[in-house]
């Protein structure tokens, strides 16, 4: 059995998203986007054909496209994902224009909790002059972000901890940026089955109020940050007030705030009153 490309997507763009169904079917097929839309009446043999209509059917049971595919676009470049890591979203696009606006030249930067490696690696990627350590306490999402690093040319740039929070960090930085754990424990059950279920919980839980996370942050922050530096944090809706009063008893001034595509306050920016 055969059909077309352009069959194949009007019947999975009646079960879902369009965009979904475009990135299934250019997997399924090994097609680029301009292959599918140049040729349209390509004929489709039938294991490309089961094939799709496997990924189909995952994507049916609530599977985001992005494990399904194991990729990611973030920032217009494409990241590896794996159950090992959270899934980078479009929102957390808005610590790298803070930390873009904020850098001075030749910063050195810290990232903590890097998960895939999405946030610190479109930094180097965007700042030839950049150098930075990602710290995780996954060996496993490690993995990932020196994947990524490596297949988007930054490796020589970056290098790797695998540890808690500042546990094992030397040094100070001119940026340390975080997307921490923020979601209260209580309340995961709750979210979307994409998120629940295919996002690592590690990423997910921020503790009984949330909070958690920025808190050890705040609390080690100063110690590493370099005169004239910058904490930048991504949060939940809503936490603005008590994230800014937990770097504000840590000796931190809030310098900015940033709004995600939803018009929620997603990223905070700090700077030191004063360094140890």
């Amino acid at each position: 059995m055969t059909t077309s490309l352009q069959a194949l997507l009007a019947f999975a763009r009646r079960e879902m998203d369009p965009l979904d169904a475009r990135l299934l079917l250019q997997h399924a097929t090994g097609l680029s986007h301009g292959e599918v839309i140049a040729d349209p009446q390509r004929v489709i043999g039938e294991s490309e054909i089961k094939l799709f209509n496997f990924l189909v059917a995952r994507r049916m049971r609530g599977e985001p496209v992005s494990r399904i595919i194991g990729a990611r676009e973030f920032y217009g470049r494409e990241f590896l994902v794996t159950p090992a890591v959270l899934d980078p979203r479009p929102d957390t696009e808005t610590l790298i224009d803070e930390a873009l606006m904020l850098m001075g030249q030749a910063p050195r930067i810290l990232d903590l909790g890097a998960g895939s490696g999405a946030i610190i690696i479109t930094l180097l990627a965007e700042r030839a002059d950049a150098l930075a350590v990602a710290v995780d306490i996954s060996e496993d999402a490690l993995a990932v972000a020196s994947a990524n690093a490596s297949a988007l040319g930054v490796a020589s740039r970056l290098s790797f901890i695998q540890g808690d929070w500042f546990s094992a960090v030397v040094g100070r930085f001119d940026l340390i940026i975080s997307n921490p754990p923020y979601i209260v424990a209580a309340t995961i059950a709750t979210l979307e089955p994409e998120v629940r279920e295919f996002d690592p919980r590690l990423a997910l839980d921020g503790g009984a109020d949330g909070l958690g996370a920025y808190r050890q942050i705040a609390a080690g922050a100063m110690a590493h940050l370099a005169t004239g530096g910058h904490v930048i944090v991504e949060i939940g809706a809503g936490q603005e007030n008590d994230v800014a009063a937990i770097f504000a008893s840590a000796g931190f001034v809030l310098v900015s705030t940033r709004r995600d595509l939803g018009g929620h306050i997603r990223c905070l920016s700090f700077c030191g009153q004063s360094q140890n």
